[in-house]
């Protein structure tokens, strides 16, 4: 019954959307270019409003249908998949946006036959064909009908972000964002936190922006690292340190965000308007879109290293994960300066060693301990026997061909723990995730004990023997 009401709710969708698309497409043709009023409202965008509403309302129906039935795993696993994937896709956008854009700013020919109207031009080649490009001081005499504004891939990357922190640490909150070692809070109370400390950020930053700090490079810098500090150590003491390099992120894509929506977009509105009127152009507005935009170029690489570091528990399982994160945020925002400095041309012999120096400290800091337990204070011959029943209780919860975990509903990543070979060809991940960085079980949800991960380090280090 449940899949033949969820398949009929996507088919009234799936028309509902072909009836807008169509009256979309009849209103289109009575408004020259799709456009609605003067603000820059299109019919495009409010296709893909109706489009998200639409698909929200499936979801969300759909979950309800779903919850507490065998469907419930699979709808979040493919919640999962699809949102992410969007996440990426939209992330690429703007972040490719982001890159070339700067790279224009700081790659163009300022001086040699340039008219007086221009900032500058560019002359590229790309895919077999060449390309010549100009940038304006102002705007043009005359604004073209068709001129494209990047702005959607910012908002789509930031709301598919903010519904893939609901879809993984807010609906399950209690594994997956709250570790009651660090700070044992109601799940309510943890969202709450996460999504205020967002608004915080932003209003702390936009204000910051506002003083004439903003103006000296160097005072901002190390105002902006301070202040990134202390925002990756609230989150450590807060939330599990996987959930709080995870709210790091979004922080910072907040900020991205907000940058487009509240500056940089009504900023180029307003110049359009003006030129388009024959009215002054203020130039303050472009440079301090500009600026905003540049800041922008720097969060993009501390972000990209935040979507991917779930992957990496030797960052976010280090006793210190505040100061990891602080450190790798530095060095990748560092390596993204040379690159901007390489680009006008200003590259300096300091900047990328010292960028790529921290980033191996990093590294370097973060390795295992050699006063760990080793072979010779182990228990001889620990058997297969032993280690199989400590994997059962405490892993195969999760990893299991049949998962028992009231949150997982199939095994994370496809990795299972159901026979004595899935246990030895996994080894390695079990001894980094297990035993050295201590980030499985999640949140030790199941509670493995010290005595358990030690035994388990001892029966790799003898060889992980079948016997």
């Amino acid at each position: 019954m449940t899949q033949f009401l969820l398949l009929g709710m996507v088919a009234a969708v799936v028309g509902l959307l072909a009836v807008g698309s169509w009256v979309l497409h009849r209103v289109a043709r009575t408004h020259r270019g799709g456009e609605l009023g003067t603000q820059g409202f299109t019919l495009q965008g409010f296709a893909y409003a109706l489009t998200v509403l639409a698909v929200v309302f499936v979801l969300a129906v759909g979950y309800q249908f779903a919850q507490g039935t065998a469907w419930e795993g699979h709808l979040m696993e493919w919640l999962n998949i699809v949102v992410r994937l969007m996440h990426i896709t939209f992330g690429i956008a703007w972040i490719g946006a982001s890159f070339y854009f700067v790279f224009l700013e700081n790659a163009l020919n300022r001086t040699d036959n340039v008219r007086e109207e221009l900032a500058g031009n560019l002359w590229a080649v790309h895919g077999g064909g060449f390309y010549y490009l100009e940038k304006y001081k102002l705007a043009p005499k005359e604004i073209p009908k068709a001129l494209h504004w990047f702005k959607y891939e910012a908002y789509f990357t930031w709301l598919t972000g903010m519904s893939l922190l609901f879809v993984v640490y807010y609906f399950n909150a209690g594994s997956m964002l709250i570790d009651p070692k660090v700070l044992d809070l109601g799940p309510l109370t943890g969202v709450a936190i996460g999504l205020g400390s967002f608004a915080v950020a932003w209003l702390l930053y936009h204000v910051l922006c506002r003083t004439p700090l903003v103006k000296n490079n160097l005072a901002m810098t190390v105002l902006g690292v301070l202040i990134c500090t202390a925002f990756a150590w609230f989150y450590c003491q807060v939330f599990s340190a996987r959930a709080a390099y995870i709210h790091f992120g979004a922080m910072l894509g907040t900020l991205m965000v907000g940058n487009v929506f509240f500056i940089i977009i009504p900023a180029q509105k307003a110049m359009v308007k003006a030129a388009t009127e024959g009215l002054p152009l203020d130039p303050e507005l472009g440079k301090h879109a500009g600026l905003r935009s540049l800041h922008n170029n720097y969060f993009t690489l501390p972000v990209l290293f935040v979507m991917v570091s779930n992957h990496f528990p030797s960052t976010f399982g280090h006793s210190y994960p505040w100061a990891v994160l602080a450190a790798i945020v530095l060095g990748t925002a560092g390596v993204k300066h040379w690159l901007n400095l390489r680009e006008k041309h200003q590259a300096t012999g300091l900047v990328l060693p010292l960028a790529a120096g921290l980033l191996l400290a990093v590294a370097f800091v973060t390795a295992p301990s050699t006063e760990a337990t080793s072979a010779a204070a182990c228990t001889p011959n620990v058997t297969m026997a032993q280690v199989q029943a400590v994997v059962q209780q405490r892993c195969a919860r999760c990893h299991s061909a049949t998962p028992t975990d009231d949150v997982f509903k199939t095994a994370p990543n496809g990795v299972v723990y159901d026979t004595p070979e899935d246990i030895i060809r996994l080894q390695d991940k079990i001894m980094q995730r297990v035993v050295i960085t201590k980030t499985m079980p999640q949140n030790n949800k199941t509670q493995m004990t010290q005595e358990e991960r030690d035994l388990i380090r001892c029966w790799i280090e003898q060889g992980a023997l079948n016997k």
